[in-house]
């Protein structure tokens, strides 16, 4: 048995300490016990109680469930029949429900953990409950889940438990923990003013001016690398008639993720909002007849999309219903793909590069509700998996078998964070079907019209998602030019508020981001606000610094102060980190 088979085991067979635990604590007449599946760092059951758990009843559970372990209690499988199953959980409705809707010639497996509890289970399971009795635990939180995810049914109450091997793997999750507590952005975003959400638009940001700043900076950092790669930004409709998504085929197969919209003053027809931009890229390649001389054309583009997601799955900027995706669409011959692609992956190394992120590939093939001949599929799927051989070498990158999107297999680029996280980032998708569907055409050098190749790609894939995951990665210290506020301006007295506008005069002519207090306040007071928002610099300004056209500069970070910099200087130093875009702040002008 490897280490995550391993884990894997031990923790569903904690599960059902768990369950005992509750049943002992509240009585089996009192206890309706749902599902307790392990996950990636512990546990969950989902339970129907009496009345609500509370912080307070975690000690007793964690008690409960170590008096059980104590007890040594054999593990016991039985295979029984469903008639038998049913008779067994009798009492049990969510158990009853999932044996009703089995085939009555299966043969079902129950696990005994000692003699007076019993659990509806494939396993495998351990033989002992002291198999458990090194590993660490402990009760994460409770939360609200409805049974079988359906919001009609019964609400339950969800216990999650941490469970590692040992107290020591424990201790050093919990500290990864409470880092990524620190970073949250929903946290950070509040405390920096960055975003918010209100519930007349569930699921969809608001970006308040710190935020809009950082959105722009960042969406500025992008189109200058894609004009470097010859991209070309489009923008189109938000909402399109419903024959638009009938034609590429995300009708039949995204519906359920939309948002549609009737509409009486057009005699019943149905519109939608996209929630993807390929077929306004599609109809602005159709407008005009097309030559192979042209391709590859390559239209950008960073629009808002609305997809439809179930209220529990939403999670501040990391899974919304409106966002800003940045995608492009390349259409080209079959044969410039390879080139392609090598150029998409260049782009993502340069981006990623710029915030310090590594990323890994990851092929994803053919999915069960795939659109086209398979024999299409199979070519697109090995001229990838050959693409990825070349650029890594054979072996080094994930293959991801039936995750590939609808119309075609794709890669995904994984980046890794600051605190060792994996988020599913870019995403690269050879596409033969779309073309087809609307029927693209260009003419070839023989003079015969031939349908090109659609690639979708995108790097930050969402953009609010991305700012998110910056906004932990960095803990909320943006690099200088990315913050929303580079550089905050502190006037000592009000007297020296003239030369305080005269810098902020001169940095809004370099396009340096600033913000000044000129109020009467204290001017620790005034420092204390612009540390709070974590500005790269404050610039503090008195008599001295007003009569030699000087700066002295607070580094974040740092309690130390750079003292009289000619304004000049200063203005050269953000400009030149604004160009380069560094991850460093620079701390000394020697």
């Amino acid at each position: 048995m490897n280490k995550e088979e391993y884990l894997e085991v031990y923790r569903h067979s904690f599960s059902h300490i768990l369950a005992k635990a509750i049943i002992e604590m509240f009585g089996k007449e009192n206890v309706q016990y749902a599902i307790g599946p392990q996950i990636s760092d512990g546990f969950y059951y989902d339970f129907l109680l009496p009345r609500n758990l509370t912080k307070d009843d975690y000690d007793e559970i964690e008690n409960r469930m170590r008096e059980i372990l104590k007890r040594k209690e054999d593990w016991t499988q039985k295979e029984i029949s469903k008639a038998e199953a049913l008779e067994l959980f009798a009492d049990q409705k969510f158990k009853t429900e999932l044996i009703t809707d089995l085939p009555d010639d299966e043969a079902i497996t129950v696990y005994y953990t000692g003699d007076d509890f019993v659990d509806l289970c494939t396993g495998p399971h351990i033989n002992n409950s002291v198999e458990l009795m090194n590993a660490a635990y402990k009760i994460k939180s409770v939360s609200g889940s409805y049974w079988r995810g359906d919001e009609n049914r019964e609400q339950l109450q969800r216990v999650y438990v941490y469970a590692f091997p040992d107290k020591k793997a424990l201790k050093e999750h919990m500290k990864f923990i409470r880092e990524a507590m620190e970073r949250d952005h929903k946290k950070l975003g509040k405390e920096l003013d960055i975003f918010m959400f209100d519930p007349s638009a569930p699921g969809m940001p608001f970006w308040l001016p710190r935020g809009w700043k950082i959105f722009n900076a960042l969406i500025d950092f992008w189109r200058d690398i894609h004009l470097e790669h010859e991209y070309n930004e489009i923008s189109g409709p938000v909402i399109s008639g419903k024959e638009l998504w009938e034609t590429s085929g995300h009708w039949d197969h995204y519906v359920d993720n939309m948002f549609i919209i009737p509409d009486d003053n057009e005699g019943g027809r149905v519109f939608a909002c996209k929630p993807m931009n390929c077929p306004n890229a599609v109809l602005v390649y159709k407008r005009d007849l097309r030559s192979y001389k042209d391709l590859p054309i390559r239209f950008s583009q960073t629009d808002v999309i609305h997809r439809r997601e179930k209220s529990g799955e939403l999670n501040g900027l990391f899974r919304v219903q409106m966002f800003r995706q940045d995608d492009a669409h390349i259409l080209l011959t079959e044969d410039m793909v390879a080139d392609e692609i090598a150029d998409i992956l260049s782009i993502a190394d340069e981006i990623y590069g710029t915030f310090g992120l590594t990323y890994a590939a990851e092929l994803s093939t053919r999915p069960e509700d795939f659109m086209g001949d398979i024999e299409t599929w199979n070519k697109a799927e090995d001229d990838l998996m050959q693409i990825l051989n070349n650029i890594y070498g054979e072996g080094n990158y994930e293959l991801n078998e039936g995750d590939g999107a609808f119309y075609g297999p794709k890669i995904d680029l994984k980046m890794t964070d600051a605190i060792g996280r994996e988020w599913q980032m870019g995403t690269i998708q050879l596409d033969f079907q779309l073309p087809l569907n609307f029927d693209l055409k260009y003419t070839d050098s023989d003079g015969v019209q031939k349908t090109p190749v659609m690639i979708h790609r995108a790097m930050f894939g969402s953009l609010e998602r991305f700012i998110g995951i910056l906004i932990e990665n960095f803990k909320g210290m943006f690099p200088f030019w990315l913050a929303p506020c580079q550089v905050g301006i502190v006037p000592i007295r009000t007297s020296n508020n003239e030369y305080a506008k005269e810098v902020a005069a001169r940095l809004r002519k370099e396009r340096i981001r600033y913000e000044a207090d000129y109020s009467d306040k204290n001017m620790k007071e005034k420092i204390k606000t612009y540390k709070k928002y974590k500005d790269p610099y404050i610039i503090v300004l008195g008599d001295r610094e007003a009569e030699e056209k000087t700066v002295s500069i607070n580094v974040r970070g740092s309690n130390k102060q750079i003292q009289n910099v000619p304004l000049d200087t200063f203005i050269e130093l953000c400009n030149k980190m604004n160009q380069t875009h560094t991850l460093d702040l620079i701390e000394s002008l020697e």
